[in-house]
């Protein structure tokens, strides 16, 4: 009689899992995205200060104040497609890009990213936990419907 409650109990728990697992990816993408994009709009993101340092490693013909508005509204921008259907893969189209510079200061500011051989510091914590992400958006990308030849 156990056995029989536990697995009908099994199925409703991943049949419900199943039914909010789409939403509630593309909710948590879009409030990572837009809420992240938006602090740096108002110059309020605690990651500003990497997003200087990486700056000016890479690009130094930019000025931090004009490319944080970019990266804040590009950021908002994956947000908003990630949860509209249908625009998932522009969503990760701009999610490509922005993962590859995310990762850069692992290789290019390691003073900054690692406190010693494969111990990060909360700010390479910070960007490690992007695999998440990416792992998100490929769940998504798994279940898109690929397109037919015309």
């Amino acid at each position: 009689m156990g056995n029989k409650f536990i697995v009908a109990f099994d199925r409703t728990i991943v049949k419900g899992a199943r039914w909010v697992m789409g939403p509630v990816e593309r909710i948590a993408l879009f409030i990572v995205f837009f809420w992240f994009g938006f602090l740096k709009l108002i110059d309020a993101s605690p990651a500003n200060p990497l997003v200087a340092d990486l700056l000016e490693r890479t690009l130094p013909f930019w000025s931090f104040e004009s490319f944080v508005v970019f990266l804040g509204m590009w950021e908002m921008l994956i947000g908003i497609a990630f949860l509209l259907e249908g625009w998932e893969r522009f969503a990760i189209a701009l999610l490509v890009p922005h993962m590859v510079t995310t990762i850069m200061p692992l290789i290019l500011l390691p003073g900054v990213t690692w406190q010693s051989f494969l111990v990060p510091t909360l700010e390479g914590q910070y960007i490690i936990k992007n695999v998440v992400i990416v792992a998100l958006a490929l769940s998504i990308a798994a279940r898109l419907k690929p397109f037919r030849r015309s």
